[in-house]
């Protein structure tokens, strides 16, 4: 039986020193605009050199938008970690209309990200970019060798609803719940369609 182990003091050192570029990132952005700050500013308020901010991450929009792979994590365990009982399309309706990441997000942040074209196009794309991820657990969980084109289109309209959802909203920290449902309303038939061929 395998012994976990924590993390050494390299990942602790390199964890940290992540969290303090991104807290300083954050407060920056927050305080002068995200355009506004360059990333010298960055890794002087985080006490390291430019070069370690971009060995830490890939652009200035990642380090805003720091939870990518938590987020991906997320939209895949709605899924996998579904009830028994539960649809994989009644799990991901109820994710994007009652439990979406944005509407958790800081609200200073969220008009941050809606005040800046170039960090809303990257969190879109990064978004986006989880579609393959939430098709390979839906074919997982149909019990097939791999996502069809049915199950990548079903999952990247399923994102395009929260981006669609944001859009719309009258407010600038949710989502609208009528857009999800209507979006949701015109998959649904699509899908049982598609899943009458596993019965």
């Amino acid at each position: 039986m395998a012994i976990p182990t924590s993390p050494g003091r390299r990942e602790r050192k390199k964890a940290a020193t992540r969290k303090a570029i991104g807290d300083a990132a954050i407060g920056l952005f927050l305080a002068k605009g995200f355009d506004a700050v360059s990333v010298r500013e960055i890794a002087d308020a985080a006490d390291v050199s430019p070069t370690t901010v971009f060995a830490h991450f890939p652009c200035k929009e990642a380090i805003a938008l720091d939870e990518d792979e938590d987020r991906r994590d997320e939209l895949v365990a709605v899924v996998t970690g579904r009830a028994a009982d539960c649809s994989i399309i009644d799990a991901l309706h109820a994710y994007l209309r009652d439990n979406s990441r944005e509407e958790r997000m800081d609200a200073d942040f969220l008009a941050l990200l809606n005040s800046t074209p170039s960090l809303n196009d990257y969190a879109q794309r990064m978004w986006l970019r989880h579609g393959d991820a939430l098709a390979a657990a839906v074919a997982d969980e149909l019990g097939t060798d791999g996502p069809d084109d049915t199950v990548l289109a079903f999952c990247r309209f399923v994102l395009q609803t929260q981006i669609l959802a944001a859009d719309v909203s009258e407010t600038a920290d949710s989502m609208s719940p009528d857009m999800v449902d209507a979006a949701f309303e015109l998959l649904r038939p699509g899908w049982d369609h598609y899943l009458a061929q596993f019965t």
